[in-house]
This record gives C-alpha cells, sequence and structure tokens, in this order.
C-alpha cells in the first residue's frame, strides 16, 4: 500500500462532514492512502464514511496506539494503522497491516525482529530527518521508510530521494483553513503537486 503514492495524507477531521468530500478531493489529485489519525471524537465515523463511500480510497487509522484502538480501527473499515511508537504487543494483536513508528536503531531492531520491512520515522524533523535515515541504512539496508512529523512540501523532496524511504507523511495538502472553508479544487491541486514528487 505505502507504494500507492509519494505521499501518504495525514488527517485530522474534526467534523464527520468533511470526511468524504476531503477524501474524494485527495484521491482524485492521486493520493489514494489517507491516514486519518485517531485524535478527535470524529475519527472512526470519518474512516466508516470514507471507507464506504469514496471509490478508489485506501484508508487507514493513524495515532493508533493500543490493541483496542486498532481493533476499532478495523471495525470501522480501517484497512492499515499507523501507531506513533513501537509494540510488539501490538504488532502481534493486528488483524489489519500496521506501520510502527521508531525513531531510533534500537527501535528499528525491535521491529525487524518483530517481523516489520516497514516502518514509520516520527517524529521525524525532531529525531534527525534525513541525516537519521542515512545513518540507518549502513546497518539496517532493507528496512523501509515512511517518514513523517515536520515533514513538508519543501523537504519532501529530499526525503524522497533516499534509498530507504518509500513514501513520506504530511498534512500540507490539507490546511485547516482549506478544509473548514470546503475548499476542495485547492486541496486537490496540493494534492496533486504532492502525488507528482519524484522517488528515489
Amino acid at each position: 500500500m505505502l507504494g500507492l503514492a509519494p505521499v501518504v495524507p495525514v488527517l485530522v477531521i474534526e467534523r464527520v462532514e468533511d470526511a468524504v468530500p476531503l477524501a474524494r478531493a485527495l484521491v482524485a489529485g492521486g493520493l489514494p492512502l489517507l491516514e486519518v489519525t485517531l485524535r478527535t471524537e470524529a475519527a472512526l465515523d470519518c474512516i466508516a464514511r470514507i471507507a464506504g463511500e469514496v471509490e478508489g480510497a485506501v484508508v487507514g487509522a493513524g495515532t493508533v496506539r493500543n490493541a483496542s484502538a486498532l481493533d476499532a480501527a478495523a471495525k470501522a473499515g480501517a484497512r492499515f494503522a499507523v501507531s506513533p511508537g513501537f509494540s510488539a504487543v501490538m504488532v502481534a494483536h493486528s488483524e489489519i497491516p500496521l506501520l510502527p513508528g521508531i525513531a531510533t536503531a534500537s527501535d528499528a531492531m525491535a521491529a525487524m525482529e518483530a517481523g516489520c520491512g516497514f516502518v514509520k520515522l516520527f517524529p521525524a524533523q525532531v529525531v534527525g530527518g534525513v541525516k537519521l535515515l542515512q545513518a540507518l541504512y549502513g546497518p539496517f539496508a532493507e528496512l523501509r521508510f515512511c517518514p513523517t512529523g515536520g515533514v513538508t512540501a519543501e523537504l519532501a523532496p529530499t526525503y524522497l530521494e533516499q534509498p530507504n524511504v518509500v513514501c513520506v507523511g504530511g498534512s500540507w495538502m490539507t490546511p485547516r483553513d482549506m478544509v473548514t472553508a470546503g475548499n476542495w479544487s485547492r486541496i486537490e491541486a496540493l494534492a496533486a503537486a504532492a502525488a507528482r514528487l519524484p522517488r528515489g
């Protein structure tokens, strides 16, 4: 799934009524893989609406921190889950693909021991960004990353040039003021620009 597009929109959706038009705009722009973070009361309902109504969307749940949240996300229709950190218990428990977050070499080893070939570097810019990815490539060349956290439209191309980066996660395509105003055409345009970013 991470190969579907160079960018995974990381979405914090406050209103259920925004979920479907927002997802349609992103998919139309070429970004079908959507991470709806479980940071709002509306999140699970948004996942269910997108899963049921938006053709071409591959919707997942983000900010998943425990097994019960994993179960709730899967029940809502999430096709994947993303966690901010690594938990062997969650990896073993998850019935849908789980992208765990890591920030250190020790995290990378634990994730690989649990059978994970793909991980999220989080919070990417805080923990070392591109330089950390370059340092980790030597001992963990087979591990693939989706850096998220502080990744902007300006920084994304450098991340995507790295041989161990399959995609990046970001929210610059969905500014809060545009979502609030329902400016779906502008969001689609931002998504289209993100979808055209080259990968290394």
